[in-house]
């Protein structure tokens, strides 16, 4: 079965960037598994999945521009400090290159690195770390199958290698 929308897809790949770092990877034993067509992944990434089928090999980059984007100041933002205050914040949670998850004004999750900060204000980039960077994958599809009713409905893979309730 050849890979197109709403079917179920389940990869073994590795993402370097430029300098050649490994960013992410998975595994024949923990593969990444979506639902295809449905936007849970880069468009471009889907572009270069679609037709392949289980047992194929795949390889392809993908610019900046149309993975995570460019960087933009207007992402760097300072927050008053007394946000980061209070019995449900870890004493320690200001530190210089952290990971913090907020929310927007709408309460959507994101996360933002912490760039510095003094008595008054906190320095956030909420750009995405792969911001700036093109994406180089190279992996094997494993399998490929209809995603189930249930799945589609709920926008997400269940079973093995997906979530369950």
């Amino acid at each position: 079965m050849q890979i197109g929308n709403n079917r179920v897809v389940s990869l073994s790949y590795t993402l370097t960037i430029n300098s050649g770092e490994v960013v992410d990877t998975a595994t024949a034993e923990q593969p990444f598994t979506f639902i295809h067509g449905i936007g849970m992944t880069l468009p471009l990434f889907e572009t270069n999945l679609q037709d392949l089928k289980a047992g194929d090999s795949f390889e392809f980059s993908i610019d900046a521009a149309n993975g995570y984007g460019i960087s933009s100041e207007d992402y760097k933002v300072s927050i008053p400090r007394e946000v980061f205050s209070g019995p449900e914040v870890p004493a320690d949670i200001l530190q210089v290159g952290r990971m913090v998850p907020m929310q927007d004004h709408e309460g959507n999750p994101m996360n933002g690195i912490i760039l510095g900060f003094d008595d008054q204000t906190v320095q956030i980039d909420f750009n995405h770390p792969l911001a700036d960077q093109d994406l180089h994958f190279k992996g094997a599809i494993i399998e490929v199958r209809e995603a189930t009713q249930e799945e589609l409905n709920h926008g997400h893979v269940h079973g093995p290698g997906g979530h369950h309730h």
